[in-house]
């Protein structure tokens, strides 16, 4: 088999509709636009959510709660999950993204206190709760919060 002997599979390629071209076509006179109203003129679009001039759902819909703009969102480690580090690592964001234990930093890293933690370990986090505190002091680790 040749480069130029290479054709598509059957029925993959279709050719282009060619409307407002005559009669013959199938698509003369309106271009397959049918008669009349907003989608058969030039520049007609309706926009997205436009029910003819009904109360749209999405302003017929109540208003609740509150979204902070500036919510900070946390990277959540369990402390089961830092016993896959050596004893006497220092452990950051970089770190536990390596490692794959955090998909992203966001705002920073937050310890949680679900598991339990058998290595000594130097952590570089945003915040760490207070019952994870105590497991990582009992174990022999630190905490610098930045």
């Amino acid at each position: 088999m040749q480069l130029n002997e290479l054709k598509p599979a059957p029925g993959s390629r279709h050719s282009r509709k060619r409307v407002a071209r005559g009669f013959s076509s199938g698509y003369g006179k309106t271009a397959g636009r049918g008669t009349k109203g907003q989608k058969s003129r030039q520049g007609g679009k309706i926009r997205m959510g436009f029910e003819g001039g009904q109360m749209p759902l999405f302003r017929r819909m109540p208003k609740r709660g509150f979204n902070n703009i500036n919510r900070k969102e946390y990277a959540e480690v369990s402390l089961s999950d830092l016993n896959v580090f050596d004893d006497g690592s220092v452990v950051d964001s970089q770190a536990l993204l390596a490692k794959g234990i955090i998909k992203k930093t966001l705002s920073g890293v937050k310890v949680l206190g679900n598991g339990k933690i058998e290595k000594k370990l130097t952590l570089k986090v945003s915040k760490v709760t207070k019952s994870a505190n105590e497991a990582i002091v009992n174990a022999g680790g630190t905490i610098e919060v930045n």
